[in-house]
């Protein structure tokens, strides 16, 4: 297999050599483009494996270059932006981004960043199983990243929320606590992104529940973590 291949988005040019600095470091092939347009152009045209995407930038910014790729594609993306709070974070995560790092940043924590969402990238094509799992009338399907309720209605999802769900199925009725759920779907360590289940949790509700204010399948252990519980 060849070094896998990254494409970075950014218009702060020096923002964008230092980035393409560390990756080519590090062995991976590396593209770059500082605008949203050059983006999706180069996504056609590289096929990469990885998008390290800016918010900011003039005309089409990060979060519509995010919102146009989730209409198509999985292609994994890692926000890398100064937009630092809380509400950019979880923003971001809902649009359907793999991950969020704000600027300034430590070379260190995103090559591990990168590392991890290409580790589920990977997992999803080569790592997991391919047979489809019943859990009391839910099927899911690795192969499409669809889950087919038991009304019978077809749920495509995004492969962080398609992993996601299917450890939750997968333990059926066990609390998953929150390092359980960072470690085994995102791939690293619990401090500080406890809210990042939350949010993908929130979208699989809207996604699955018929009230998701008042979920039956995807409950919360307060204070620990997660449960799913299909037969109710």
């Amino acid at each position: 297999m060849g070094a896998m291949r990254v494409l970075i988005v950014d218009d702060d040019r020096p923002s964008l050599k230092m980035t393409a600095f560390l990756l080519r470091e590090e062995g991976y092939t590396v593209f770059t483009a500082d605008n949203g347009q050059d983006a999706l152009r180069m996504i056609d045209e590289k096929t990469p494996d990885l998008l390290i995407l800016d918010v900011m930038m003039p005309g089409m910014d990060g979060w519509e270059v995010t919102r146009r790729l989730r209409r198509t594609t999985n292609l994994p993306i890692l926000i890398l932006s100064a937009k630092g709070e809380t509400s950019d974070r979880v923003y971001g995560l809902d649009l359907g981004a793999d991950d969020y790092l704000a600027k300034p940043f430590e070379p260190s924590e995103l090559l591990a960043r990168v590392r991890a969402v290409l580790r589920r990238a990977e997992a999803f094509t080569f790592g997991e199983p391919q047979n489809q799992m019943t859990v009391e009338g839910f099927r899911l399907d690795p192969v499409n990243n669809t889950v087919t309720l038991p009304s019978g209605r077809a749920v495509e999802l995004t492969p962080i929320e398609f992993r996601l769900l299917h450890y939750l199925a997968r333990n059926n009725g066990r609390v998953l606590t929150h390092e359980q759920l960072l470690s085994t779907v995102w791939g690293y360590d619990y401090e500080g992104y406890s809210n990042q289940v939350a949010v993908y949790i929130r979208r699989l509700r809207t996604k699955l529940e018929p009230n998701p204010d008042d979920p039956r399948h995807l409950l919360t252990a307060r204070g620990i973590g997660y449960r799913f519980e299909a037969g109710v």
